[in-house]
C-alpha cells in the first residue's frame, strides 16, 4: 500500500457535492467525487467506465489555504437556438489550497502517479473552467494511511498567505478524510462515485471524519508576535485641509 500526494492549487476551484438547479455551490475542501474524477481523466478513462477502484481508494484532503468564497452570476443563450437559458450562480473558492492523499493498492498508485505527470486529458479543479496552478504531483509516500502521510507533509499555501502567519512556529490545519471502523461514525457526505455517465450520474454515501495536524511554519519569524498589534488609524479632519481664509 501506498500513497500519492496532490497539490491542488489555482485562482479559482469549485467542488461541488450537490446542485439544486441553477444554483451551483462548492464546498469549502475538495470532494472524493472532484478528485477521483480528476484522476479518471488523467488516466484517460471514459465517463462510463468502471470507477470500483478508484472509488475503493482511502482519500483525504488537508486545507492548508482556506482562500475566499466566491459568486459568480452566469447568463448564457443556446448556442443552436438563440434563447435566453437560465440565470444561474455559480460559486467558487478563490485563491485556495489543498494538499489532497490517496491511498492504494502499490500498482494502482504508480499507474496514477504516471498519468497525473502526463495526463490524458487536461485535469481541472472541480470544473472545467479552473485550471490547477503548477504540476499536481508532490509524489507517492510509502504508507497505507492518507492522514499519516498529510501530518507530515509540508505546508503548502501560497508564499503571501505564509508570511501573513510568519510568528507562528507551526500551523494547525484541517484535514477532512474518509471514517475508518475505529473513528466511529463521521459526517454523511453524498460525494462517493458511482457513475460518471452523463446520462446517468449516480453517487453514494461515504463517512467524513475531521482531525487537525500541525506542521512545521518554513517562514516562521523568531522575536515576530504571534498576533501583530493593528496599526492604528489616524484621526480623519478633513477641516484640517482647509486654509484659512485670507482678506479683511
Amino acid at each position: 500500500m501506498s500513497v500519492l500526494i496532490l497539490r491542488l492549487a489555482g485562482p479559482l476551484q469549485s467542488w461541488g457535492a450537490s446542485a439544486r438547479f441553477a444554483r451551483r455551490t462548492t464546498e469549502t475542501a475538495p470532494t472524493k467525487s472532484g478528485v477521483i474524477g480528476l484522476l479518471a481523466s488523467a488516466l484517460g478513462r471514459d465517463r462510463t467506465a468502471d470507477l470500483s477502484d478508484l472509488a475503493a481508494l482511502r482519500f483525504a484532503v488537508r486545507l492548508d489555504q482556506p482562500g475566499t468564497r466566491l459568486r459568480d452570476f452566469q447568463t448564457a443563450r443556446h448556442a443552436d437556438t438563440g434563447k435566453s437559458m437560465p440565470v444561474s450562480d455559480r460559486f467558487y473558492l478563490a485563491d485556495a489550497v489543498f494538499v489532497a492523499a490517496v491511498a492504494g493498492p502499490d500498482d494502482l498508485i504508480e499507474s496514477l502517479h504516471a498519468a497525473v505527470r502526463a495526463p490524458v486529458f487536461l485535469p481541472y479543479l472541480g470544473r472545467r473552467s479552473c485550471p490547477p496552478q503548477g504540476p499536481l504531483d508532490l509524489g507517492v509516500r510509502e504508507t497505507d494511511d492518507p492522514v499519516e502521510a498529510l501530518r507530515t507533509e509540508e505546508w503548502q499555501a501560497s508564499p503571501w498567505y505564509r508570511k501573513q502567519r510568519r510568528g507562528e512556529q507551526s500551523v494547525t490545519l484541517t484535514v477532512l478524510a474518509d471514517a475508518a471502523t475505529a473513528d466511529g461514525p463521521g459526517d454523511s457526505v453524498n460525494d462517493l462515485p458511482v457513475s460518471f455517465d452523463p446520462r446517468h450520474r449516480r453517487y453514494a454515501l461515504r463517512s467524513v471524519v475531521s482531525a487537525s495536524v500541525d506542521v512545521p511554519n518554513p517562514n516562521h519569524e523568531p522575536g515576530r508576535p504571534r498576533h501583530p498589534a493593528p496599526v492604528p488609524v489616524p484621526r480623519h479632519e478633513p477641516e484640517a485641509l482647509l486654509s484659512p481664509l485670507d482678506g479683511p
